[in-house]
């Protein structure tokens, strides 16, 4: 099956909105017409509506870097499906592995934060992956198998197409270390196989699997040409628009 590779920018906790302003008006003119893959920017939510506003008649889409599970409610800081689509995005993050180190988020949390994503029509991205430690155990398989399980509990074949799980090596983020392309294909069959598992083989073989650990313009080729790779989420090389758009196009 032929599936559209999807190109995103993590941009984590950089740029204000001026500076997130200046991005877009700089990188639109760099893909525009670039239809071979869909490509969307994460910003942070102080600067979310001037991207959407932005980017708005071009082949960007937006979304934002987390979102709570609840409705709403007396939750500090968070903010809601409802807020998300209100403003124009149309993506979420889930479980990023910052949000998992730093904020205490576990797989029950992600299946949660999908199941709303889900319902709302949001596209989530659910990253998953291992440490240094597991992977030198060689517990790998056993570590992205188990987070699968754990964010897809309860989501029914109907309600699965939209879901785009991002492989990302903890290991390789924001260290400079990247997985070879072996290595980062050999993780999404893993990845592949236990979705068939899990929801059967047609949902297995239309779901996208991006690539996330410090992807550069110089590794993204070799990178996402593999068979199983199907885009990537890119963090720090995402934050100029020169070195995003080499990606984009690589």
């Amino acid at each position: 099956m032929s599936r559209k590779a999807l190109i995103a920018a993590n941009w984590k906790m950089y740029k204000t909105p001026a500076e997130a302003q200046a991005f877009v008006d700089a990188f639109l003119p760099l893909v525009a017409g670039h239809t071979r893959d869909e490509i969307v920017l994460f910003p942070s939510a102080t600067s979310l509506s001037t991207v959407v506003e932005a980017v708005a008649g071009s082949n960007v889409a937006v979304g934002l870097q987390n979102m709570h599970w609840a409705e709403e409610g007396a939750y500090t800081g968070e903010s809601s499906a409802a807020m998300l689509k209100a403003v124009g995005a149309t993506h979420t993050l889930i479980g990023h592995s910052e949000r998992r180190q730093y904020f205490g988020e576990n797989d029950e949390v992600v299946n949660l934060k999908l199941q709303t994503a889900l319902k709302h029509g949001i596209i989530p991205i659910v990253c998953i992956g291992e440490h240094l430690d597991e992977r030198e155990a060689g517990k790998t398989a056993v570590v992205l198998c188990a987070q699968l399980r754990g964010a897809l509990t309860g989501v029914t074949l109907e309600a699965a197409a939209p879901i785009v799980i991002a492989y990302e090596p903890v290991w390789a983020i924001g260290t400079g270390r990247t997985a070879t392309p072996e290595m980062a294909a050999e993780a999404h069959q893993i990845i592949r196989a236990e979705i068939s598992q899990i929801l059967g083989p047609a949902v297995a073989d239309a779901v996208r699997i991006l690539y996330g650990g410090s992807v550069k313009p110089d590794n993204a080729s070799s990178l996402l040409q593999q068979h199983d790779i199907d885009g990537a989420l890119v963090g720090g090389a995402s934050l100029k628009p020169d070195s995003f758009a080499a990606i984009v196009k690589y």
